[in-house]
């Protein structure tokens, strides 16, 4: 027979185990594959109809906890990680829905979001990884967190989130420009909402009218557009300033580094997640 704690270990271990197997999917699961997959490799119950009631039962904790939550696309609905909760994407940088308290510790830079219909929630693995990158770029021992005339630009800024990011790990100002009204006025309210209107302008300039003077370019955006803006990046930035970019598939990496090689971009950080690739480059 077993006892309470081992019931209890189980449950946790099954509830590990379907955390895992979400985070490290690269695409969106339904209930159903999930349960497949903890089936086939899970021993931690014996017959089949108690695990499918432990299985039922572990995925209604996990949503009522906020850790899970569902989402719908085409009649058909999916479990992913909740981000209706404070989430740690990197080592400093936690995001958070608008009003719930964080978990900070010291160095924590707490960025809130809405979650509107612009990209940028921290949900997919590319703002992630350009967080990441903008923390590696920005680090205590980099200068450009100690200059007080710093400038960023973050292209096609979508919820605002890279830029405020860039703002909060040591830039001075920051412009975030995207072609679309509905991301810049989402982007706008998460730049009010987390106090920083005095320093992150979002606007609606073309990348192309764009002038120099930047310590820090972000760009969370597909291959092709990136390849194309990268001769221009290089105008942008001075020696010594860096480029996060992301949005790239795993195969297409080394197409972006010979790209940057060609500019005078020098690789210095670089991290996958789910087929996805972040790249901190220097001038």
């Amino acid at each position: 027979m077993r006892t309470a704690g081992d019931m209890q270990a189980s449950s946790n271990g099954l509830e590990d185990l379907i955390l895992k197997y979400i985070s490290d999917s690269e695409e969106r699961q339904p209930s159903w594959r999930i349960e497949q997959y903890v089936s086939r490799v899970s021993n931690l119950f014996g017959d089949r109809r108690t695990q499918r009631k432990e299985f039922k039962c572990a995925i209604k904790r996990l949503v009522s906890r906020g850790e899970l939550g569902y989402t719908y696309q085409h009649g058909c609905s999916f479990l992913e990680l909740s981000f209706q909760r404070p989430v740690r994407i990197s080592t400093h940088v936690v995001l958070k829905p608008p009003g719930l308290k964080g978990f900070q510790q010291p160095g924590d830079k707490e960025i809130e979001l809405m979650h509107g219909a612009s990209f940028g929630t921290g949900r997919h693995p590319t703002t992630r990884l350009s967080i990441k990158g903008i923390e590696f770029a920005l680090q205590p021992v980099n200068r450009l967190g100690r200059n007080q005339k710093s400038m960023s630009l973050d292209i096609g800024t979508g919820s605002g989130v890279l830029a405020i990011a860039s703002v909060l790990l040591g830039i001075h100002k920051a412009v975030g420009i995207d072609l679309e009204a509905c991301a810049r006025k989402e982007a706008r309210e998460n730049v009010q909402m987390n106090g920083l209107s005095d320093r992150i302008d979002i606007s609606d300039l073309e990348f192309e009218n764009i002038t120099g003077g930047f310590e820090l370019i972000t760009a969370n955006l597909r291959y092709p557009t990136l390849v194309n803006m990268i001769p221009q990046m290089t105008s942008l930035v001075g020696p010594g300033g860096r480029v996060v970019v992301s949005g790239i598939y795993d195969h297409e990496m080394e197409k972006i580094f010979q790209k940057g090689l060609e500019h005078a971009f020098k690789p210095l950080w670089r991290e996958s997640e789910k087929g996805w690739v972040g790249i901190v480059f220097e001038k």
